[in-house]
């Protein structure tokens, strides 16, 4: 054979390699087939920069001014609390307007928030008053925002079966915002002050506004409803508190935001007082949490079904734990990223895979009440944990307070574990209906026991 020949002969055996490589990624992005999806995905994605910039800038401004791990955790418990008080209510406009149109002004609504922030830094009359008022606004907008946005994600993605795909591709796009969000914003504040963060956040929301403007929406699937607030409030709680799929994972992810996530809180505590450092310590620890949780979230995206989803939910709270044991102990820089990293990989992997099974499972019917108790479990729960992590700061040291948070996490992740059997069996007919496991008389005995 002559050496042309074994070259071509190489080629071809190595093209059928080369083109599954290709088809593996992309299947993994097949979600941003759908034109409404990519529009969301370019313009949430210059959003989320800003985004996480102005919350570290916030919370490097509120620790200036203060410096107080309280006053950080009640700033915090000021800006969440709305979204845990209003967000069932929203949840039942959502069901009922135009879900596009709320984002719209949701997203608006924040752009005047951030600049607000920016005009008051930059002229000098920022305080701890300005900056709480402005978190209860923010708070307020995210109530409507945060279960707008997980139930319009139905509607952007016409072919159910991308939904999950979609999600987890919106989990890589919040995770690589949270990579460079908090790097760009300790370089600026090192250079330059926390009002530019401010102000290019305000501006950012102008892309992701245009973004859903240049969407094109079927605007029959809007139900226009004549019953009462409360009668669909009561219902939405109704379906939620007896499916216990949806409740067992709720209660699980209400835990991990009520004793895990608040550790983002004291962030600045530790890049200060523990590791010595400044604003690019915090902006190195948020961004090693970024890497971790983007890795988690481009690994869901490359799964081709939500099956078995659901046994990852606890084992992502478990290393969620470990990481916040290792991040409380550690008092040397590279072991802290590491362990931030390890926290941030366990955190996200959860939150995307709980929100995956939930809007898989959920009836169409309930999306935006469901994904409002979906909030108020990730969101809700958070300013109660930031202010419960503040005050234990404060007296036993945000070391420890974040070891016992990562014990407690553990925790719930072995209480979830112990409901496997009773939960799988609701949610196995809803997959047969929708294709995700074959019928019970083609399963092989070895498949037969995964969900």
């Amino acid at each position: 054979m002559s050496p042309a020949e074994e070259t071509n002969n190489h080629a071809d055996s190595a093209a059928p390699e080369k083109a599954l490589l290709f088809r593996g990624v992309s299947h993994a992005w097949r979600a941003l087939r759908h034109r409404n999806f990519r529009l969301f995905f370019g313009g949430q994605s210059i959003s989320l920069v800003g985004t996480w910039m102005t919350r570290i800038a916030t919370s490097w401004l509120v620790y200036k001014l203060t410096n107080s791990a309280l006053v950080l955790g009640t700033v915090s418990f000021a800006g969440q609390i709305p979204t845990f008080l209003l967000a069932p209510f929203a949840g039942v406009w959502i069901d009922r307007l135009d879900r596009r149109r709320v984002l719209v002004w949701t997203q608006t609504l924040a752009m005047v928030q951030s600049l607000l922030l920016a005009a008051l830094t930059f002229s000098g009359h920022i305080n701890v008053a300005w900056i709480l008022g402005l978190s209860v606004l923010q708070g307020c907008i995210n109530a409507f925002d945060m279960p707008g946005r997980q139930s319009f994600m139905v509607q952007m993605v016409e072919d159910r079966a991308d939904l999950g795909n979609a999600i987890a591709i919106n989990s890589s796009m919040v995770n690589m915002a949270r990579l460079i969000g908090p790097s760009l914003a300790g370089i600026i504040i090192a250079a330059s002050s926390e009002a530019w963060c401010f102000l290019i956040d305000g501006l950012s929301y102008i892309a992701v506004i245009a973004s859903l403007l240049a969407m094109r929406i079927d605007l029959a699937e809007v139900r226009r409803k004549t019953t009462s607030t409360f009668t669909e409030l009561k219902e939405g709680w109704t379906y939620v508190s007896e499916f216990l799929p949806i409740r067992t994972i709720l209660l699980l992810f209400a835990v991990v935001s009520l004793m895990g996530m608040p550790f983002v809180v004291l962030m600045p505590v530790f890049a200060v007082k523990v590791l010595h450092g400044g604003p690019n310590t915090l902006g190195f620890l948020m961004g090693a949490m970024g890497v971790g949780a983007l890795i988690s979230a481009l690994s869901l995206a490359a799964r081709k079904s939500v099956r078995g989803l659901i046994r990852i939910i606890p084992v992502s709270a478990i290393v969620f734990g470990v990481g916040l044991i290792g991040f409380g102990l550690s008092r040397f820089i590279w072991l802290s990223l590491a362990a931030v990293l390890v926290a941030g990989m366990g955190m996200m992997q959860g939150m995307a895979a709980s929100n995956t099974v939930i809007q898989t499972i959920v009836s169409e019917d309930k999306r935006g009440r469901v994904m409002s108790y979906y909030t108020m479990a990730f969101v809700g729960m958070a300013p109660f944990g930031s202010l419960l992590a503040g005050s234990m700061a404060s007296a036993i040291g945000a070391p420890i307070t974040v070891i016992v948070n990562g014990g407690a996490v553990i925790l719930g992740a072995a209480w979830f574990m112990t409901q496997f059997p009773e939960l799988r069996r609701p949610v196995r007919p809803i997959y047969r209906e929708l294709g995700i496991i074959p019928p019970p008389e083609s399963i092989p005995p070895a498949e037969g026991i995964q969900s």
